[in-house]
């Protein structure tokens, strides 16, 4: 790619060179909500998703790809800017939306508006003329999700479809796509999805629930299995639609100079997944396939999720902000890093604050709230009925040591130190094992060291605290479900008053 940018823009310099050559790149992200990396390309046994399968085996697979903030808009913050959340203030979830604003520090431009500064025409949107969001048929295409926790200027995107660009100008598209969304919290969004498959065809028979393999903290409760073979049916969707746009791109003549870009926003949306810095929550997928990408390879190095921005603008030989923090991973000269990073904060009402740094060998957490339950009352998860179960058997003794221990503790170790290779889902906390002190130690430094380097601000303040949640609480269109976002606020409120 560094060899082939220098000559494609060398020869677009020359008179009479423009109508001999391609011109620039373009730049196409697909972005998915509330999907792991649950593609056949990354050890998938139940489906199939032979679409994310071919990007992998036309292009480049990053194995060990991470969020830096395992929920939607803190990761879309982050994304669009390639800061870490944290370094730019918008680490809380849906924070700076109201009374209470959001705005970016001095030298951190959304990335759309540097490649629309650099003359790429900027879109978001489904990918498809036919098709929105959720994949489904539709007549008014619209522009897809931002969902930013900082002040910004709709005007950074031209359109919702790579279409209305002039003649020969190149395009920066993103994608985006419902994913794990789809299957819903409830059994009539279970319901729904199975009708839908039937009747839209194209995606072939439901997941059998007996098929399903949980992690091993989730019960095999009939529930849970058919909550997990609807999220398989989700990622089949989402790799039909993903072919979709594929197709679209090589029947107009574009694919061979398009930067095709695909990840998550983190991981699914369960108990112990996103919301949650362990592998369920922000571990992956990351493929890149393009002119000069490396063709069925894979790399085993450790990546963050802002390193996307980076990797875009140098492909489209756009200058990398000096204060960006992510890494344009596929440079000649970069340095593997050493070690990766990711954080949780406030989400809706649900005040918690946690850590993590990865390396090699290990994920290292850090709890700042220890004398909390991991599941704090939330009206956002609560509604799932998932949880809703899991709380059920809970109650009735119905769960095995595992579960109670991860899900139900009524409070969580202050740190958490887990092996790779060996403890695939972070259920053994090797924090108090003599053995490992030396790599605590080194571990807990790293940490500290990464959160006083990024400014790292913590909570908010009781006041800021107010502002968002009664923000929130405006936007919440159900009595009920405001009201029981009120009495966790007001239990929120209690704990930070009690040191708690």
């Amino acid at each position: 790619m560094k060899t082939l940018l220098p000559v494609l823009f060398l020869a677009l310099a020359l008179p009479g060179a423009v109508a001999e050559v391609p011109s620039r790149p373009n730049v196409l992200w697909f972005v998915v909500d509330d999907m792991s990396a649950n593609f056949s390309c990354y050890g998938e046994k139940t489906i199939r998703t032979p679409t994310v399968d071919q990007l992998a085996e036309d292009g480049l697979l990053f194995t060990r790809a991470y969020a830096t903030s395992p929920v939607c808009s803190t990761f879309r913050s982050a994304m669009i800017t390639g800061m870490y959340q944290n370094s730019i203030g918008s680490h809380h979830h849906r924070s700076g939306r109201g009374e209470h604003r959001i705005q970016l520090p001095e030298g951190v431009r959304p990335i759309p508006e540097l490649f629309q500064t650099a003359g790429y025409f900027t879109c978001i949107g489904s990918g498809l003329p036919t098709h929105d969001y959720r994949s489904m048929p539709t007549t008014k295409p619209r522009r897809g999700k931002t969902d930013y926790n900082f002040d910004w200027d709709a005007k950074i995107y031209d359109s919702h479809d790579w279409a209305a660009r002039k003649k020969q100008q190149p395009f920066f598209m993103q994608v985006q796509l419902h994913g794990g969304k789809l299957r819903g919290a409830s059994e009539n969004g279970y319901n729904a999805l199975l009708g839908r498959m039937k009747k839209q065809g194209g995606f072939g028979l439901p997941t059998p629930h007996s098929k399903v393999i949980l992690p091993p903290y989730y019960p095999r409760d009939s529930i849970m299995l058919q909550d997990w073979a609807a999220y398989l049916d989700t990622v089949r969707i989402t790799d039909w639609h993903i072919g979709q746009v594929m197709k679209r791109l090589k029947k107009e003549g574009i694919l061979e100079n398009t930067l095709v870009v695909f990840f998550t926003d983190h991981g699914i949306s369960h108990a112990r997944g996103k919301q949650f810095l362990y592998d369920e929550g922000t571990h992956i997928p990351l493929i890149l396939r393009g002119p000069g990408i490396p063709k069925g390879k894979k790399r085993n190095d450790l990546v963050e999720h802002i390193d996307v921005a980076a990797i875009s603008l140098a492909f489209a030989g756009i200058g990398i902000p000096e204060k960006m923090e992510g890494d344009d991973v596929m440079a000649d000269d970069y340095e593997p890093k050493e070690a990766v990073f990711a954080a949780r904060d406030r989400c809706g009402e649900a005040v918690d604050r946690i850590r993590s740094v990865r390396t090699d060998q290990y994920l290292y957490i850090k709890n700042f709230y220890p004398q909390r339950p991991h599941l704090m009352p939330s009206n956002y998860k609560d509604g799932k009925i998932i949880v809703k179960r899991l709380r059920e058997m809970h109650a009735a003794g119905k769960l095995d040591p595992l579960a109670e221990k991860l899900l139900f503790s009524p409070t969580r170790p202050t740190e958490e130190l887990y092996l790779y290779g060996e403890d695939l889902w972070q259920v053994k906390n090797l924090a108090d094992d003599p053995r490992r002190g030396k790599v605590l130690k080194q571990l807990r430094v790293r940490l500290e060291t990464w959160i006083k380097e990024t400014g790292d601000p913590g909570p908010e303040t009781p006041d800021v605290y107010l502002l968002e949640t009664e923000d929130q609480m405006k936007s919440t269109r159900n009595p009920s479900s405001r009201e029981n976002y009120r009495k966790n606020s007001e239990l929120y409120k209690r704990w930070t008053s009690e040191g708690k």
